[in-house]
C-alpha cells in the first residue's frame, strides 16, 4: 500500500462503521421497525452516530470523501423537503396559511386551533424526526462506505439480513408455526411475513436485498471474454461452485421467499426491475461475455420457471386473476385520497397526518379504516403536498441519473455492480410503491435510502487506500 497516499482512519471509525452495519440489520426484526418503541430507538442509534461521526470530523479524524461532495444536490433538496416539513408545523400568520392552503384555514377556524400548514402538527413531529433520521442513513451511508471492503461489507450484511428474513419467513410458512416477531402472527397466516406484519413489506424487503446481491455477484463475474462457449460455460459452472454458489444459493433462498409472500406486486416489481436492469447493464457492457448472459438467463430460468414453480408461483398468478372490485378497495382509498391532494394542493395536510385525514374523506364505500393508500405517491404528496413531493422525488431521480451514468460509463465491474444494484433496486420500489405503502415502513424506507447512496457512490466511487490508526 502506499502510504503516502493513505488516509489514516481511527479505529472508533471502523466501529462507527460496524454500528452502522449492526443498525442495517436490526432495523427489519422489529416488525419492521413499525413501532413507536421500534422506531425511537432507530432514531436515537441514527442521531448517535451521526453525532459521532461529526466529533471524529472536527477533530479532524475523518474526511467527508468524494461521495459526499457528488451527492450534494441530492441533500440540498432532502435538506429542502426537510425545511419544508418544519414550516408545516410552525404557527403560521393566518394570512400566510390563507395563501398558502385556504383549506387548511378553514379547518383551523372551525376548530380553534393555532393555524399550521399541518392539520395535526403531532404527527408532522413525529415524521420529521423520521425523516431527519433517514436522511442521516443516507449521509452515513455515503461517508462510511469510503472502501471496496466497506462495500463489500455493507452488501453481505444486507444480503445476510435478507437470507435471514427470506429463512425465517418461509420455515414459518412451510412448517405451520405462523410466528412473526416473537408472538404467534394474528394476520397473513399461510403466507411469507418474515418478522414484518406484512407480506407486501417482506417483500419490498427482499426486492431491495436482491438487487444488493445481484449487483454483487455480478461485479465478481469473470469481466474477459471466453475464447468458445464450452470455456464460458466451463468458467460460469466453476465460479458457481465456489463462493459465488453460496451467493447464488442466497438469491435462490431470498427468490423462495419472495414468491411464499405471494405478493402480486412484489413479484412483479422483481421480475419486472430486474429484466430492465439486466437489458440495461448488457447493453452498457462494451463486451457481452459469456458469464453474464448465462447468470441472467439462470435467474431467469431457475428463479422463475423451477424455484417459483415448485413452491408457488401459480398461487401468485391465481391472485392476480381473483382480484376484482369487490375483494379490492385499494382503488377507492386512492381515488378518494386524490381529494385530500385536490383540496390542499401546495402545502399538504402535514407530514404523517393521513391516517387521520383520511377518514373525513372517505365515503363509506371502503368497509375498513386505512392508515395508509397503499400508494405511496398519493400519500406522500397528499401530506406534503406537491412542492415537498418534488423536492423528494427531484432527489431519487438525481440519485437514480448517477446510477444509470454510473452504469453506462465507468468500467470497473464493483463499480458497474453497485450501479446495478441501485437502479434495480429504485426501479422495483418505485414499482411496488404503485400499489403499496414500502416508504412508510422505517426497515424499508431505511435501506432505499442506503440503495440510493450506493447510487451516489457508483458515480464517484474512487476509494483512496484506508489504514487504521490505532
Amino acid at each position: 500500500m502506499n502510504q503516502s497516499s493513505a488516509q489514516a482512519e481511527p479505529a472508533s471509525a471502523s466501529l462507527l462503521f460496524y454500528g452502522f452495519l449492526a443498525l442495517l440489520f436490526w432495523l427489519p426484526l422489529p416488525l419492521g421497525s413499525n413501532r413507536w418503541w421500534a422506531l425511537a430507538l432507530f432514531e436515537l442509534a441514527a442521531m448517535i452516530l451521526a453525532m459521532v461521526w461529526l466529533v471524529l470530523y472536527l477533530r479532524g479524524r475523518l474526511t467527508t470523501g468524494a461521495a459526499l461532495a457528488q451527492a450534494a444536490p441530492a441533500l440540498f433538496l432532502l435538506v429542502a423537503a426537510l425545511a419544508w416539513m418544519c414550516l408545516q408545523i410552525v404557527p403560521l400568520p393566518p394570512a400566510w396559511i390563507a395563501v398558502l392552503s385556504p383549506e387548511a384555514m378553514r379547518v383551523h377556524e372551525l376548530s380553534g386551533s393555532s393555524p399550521t400548514l399541518s392539520l395535526n402538527p403531532f404527527a408532522s413531529r413525529a415524521a420529521l424526526f423520521e425523516s431527519l433520521s433517514l436522511v442521516l442513513v443516507f449521509c452515513l451511508t455515503l461517508v462510511l462506505v469510503n472502501s471496496r471492503q466497506r462495500l463489500r461489507a455493507l452488501s453481505i450484511v444486507l444480503i445476510v439480513s435478507g437470507v435471514c428474513q427470506a429463512a425465517y419467513g418461509s420455515l414459518m410458512t412451510l412448517s405451520g408455526l405462523e410466528y412473526g416477531f416473537v408472538v404467534e402472527k394474528e394476520a397473513y397466516r399461510g403466507v411469507a411475513t418474515g418478522t414484518f406484519v406484512n407480506r407486501n413489506h417482506l417483500a419490498g424487503y427482499l426486492e431491495l436485498c436482491l438487487a444488493v446481491g445481484i449487483g454483487l455477484l455480478l461485479s465478481e463475474l469473470a469481466q474477459e471474454r471466453s475464447p468458445h462457449w464450452r470455456a464460458g460455460v466451463r468458467r460460469f459452472l466453476q465460479s458457481m461452485l465456489g463462493r459465488k454458489g453460496l451467493l447464488r444459493l442466497s438469491l435462490v433462498v431470498m427468490v423462495i421467499a419472495l414468491v411464499l409472500t405471494r405478493s402480486r406486486m412484489g413479484n412483479i416489481a422483481f421480475f419486472a426491475s430486474l429484466g430492465i436492469t439486466g437489458l440495461l447493464y448488457l447493453s452498457a457492457r462494451r463486451r457481452i461475455t459469456r458469464s453474464g448472459l448465462l447468470f441472467f438467463a439462470s435467474l431467469l430460468v431457475v428463479d422463475l420457471l423451477i424455484v417459483g414453480n415448485f413452491f408457488g408461483v401459480e398461487k401468485v398468478v391465481q391472485r392476480l386473476q381473483e382480484t376484482s372490485a369487490v375483494t379490492e378497495h385499494r382503488d377507492e382509498v386512492v381515488q378518494e385520497s386524490l381529494q385530500i391532494i385536490a383540496d390542499y394542493p401546495l402545502s399538504g395536510t402535514g407530514a404523517g397526518s393521513y391516517y387521520s385525514t383520511y377518514p373525513s374523506y372517505s365515503t363509506g364505500v371502503v368497509p375498513q379504516v386505512y392508515d395508509h393508500t397503499h400508494n405511496d405517491y398519493v400519500e406522500i404528496a397528499s401530506e406534503l403536498g406537491l412542492v415537498g413531493f418534488a423536492l423528494l422525488a427531484a432527489a431519487v431521480i438525481y440519485c437514480l441519473y448517477l446510477a444509470l451514468r454510473a452504469l453506462f460509463r465507468r468500467r470497473d465491474p464493483v463499480m458497474q455492480g453497485c450501479a446495478f444494484a441501485c437502479v434495480m433496486g429504485t426501479l422495483a420500489l418505485l414499482i411496488h410503491s404503485l400499489t403499496d405503502f414500502n416508504l412508510q415502513i422505517p426497515a424499508n424506507a431505511a435501506l432505499f435510502v442506503v440503495i440510493l447512496a450506493l447510487g451516489v457512490i457508483s458515480a464517484s466511487g474512487r476509494f483512496a487506500p484506508v489504514t487504521v490508526d490505532n
